[in-house]
């Protein structure tokens, strides 16, 4: 009887243990497919020769790594503009945002497009959505969904917060006398409610705060423009 029971028991532990190696197994399997598998991408891009910048793209992962790229003009007398591109982390705010409007819009299945001939031209833009089961993609000029207009603002606005960020970059580094010029656009931008989320400029605008060197009129805008992301807790 005790070699009974005592097999028994051993055979239980045998069980236990193989079960505990097939699970520990099946969990490396699944955390290298996920691994393996990208995040869920927007992207947003636009083509609108004449503007500034006359070409650009936005495009966050749901991860908030985001990367920007455009033609936008350093300073109004240049020429044409150089080719820019930067990463950073887009703001949780804003993230969380994106991709629920995004899935709103059906991930931008089938056509968005008004397809009216009567409405100016704002640009040719590009909405996408990538995940593991999606590689959505469609074009318009202007959409009549509502949550597709909402995108299409929320990337248009970072886009002018990201071009604003590059400009003070180069006055406070080249012209620092500049900065005073561009940020009083940038607050009159602001106060038109067509800025996106400051948050993806803060630290340039941390340096202008800090540095003496530059005149106390444009470090107190800068001041006030970032006062901005602390009052919504980003």
């Amino acid at each position: 009887m005790d070699c009974f029971w005592h097999n028994a028991f051993g055979m239980k532990r045998d069980t236990i243990r193989w079960s505990l190696v097939v699970f520990a197994i099946l969990a490396l399997f699944l955390r290298a497919y996920t691994e393996q598998q990208p995040a869920p991408t927007v992207t947003f891009t636009c083509d609108f020769p004449g503007s500034d910048p006359s070409h650009y793209a936005l495009s966050v992962s749901s991860d908030a790594h985001a990367s920007y790229i455009s033609d936008g003009k350093l300073t109004t007398d240049a020429e044409s503009g150089e080719p820019f591109a930067l990463e950073f982390n887009m703001p949780q705010a804003t993230l969380t945002r994106i991709f629920e409007l995004a899935k709103k819009s059906q991930y931008f299945q089938g056509e968005i497009d008004s397809k009216k001939k009567n409405i100016a031209s704002t640009g040719q833009k590009t909405l996408t959505y990538k995940d593991s089961q999606r590689n959505n993609s469609a074009n318009y000029n202007y959409s009549p969904v509502p949550a597709v207009q909402e995108l299409t603002a929320v990337f248009q606005d970072l886009s002018i917060t990201l071009e604003f960020g590059r400009r003070l970059e180069y006055d406070h580094r080249y012209q620092k006398l500049a900065l005073d010029q561009e940020l009083r656009g940038m607050n009159e931008v602001s106060n038109r409610g067509e800025l996106g989320d400051v948050a993806v400029i803060a630290p340039i605008l941390q340096k202008i705060v800090e540095d003496p060197s530059v005149v106390n009129g444009a470090r107190a805008r800068a001041q006030r423009l970032l006062s901005q992301v602390s009052a919504s807790g980003k």
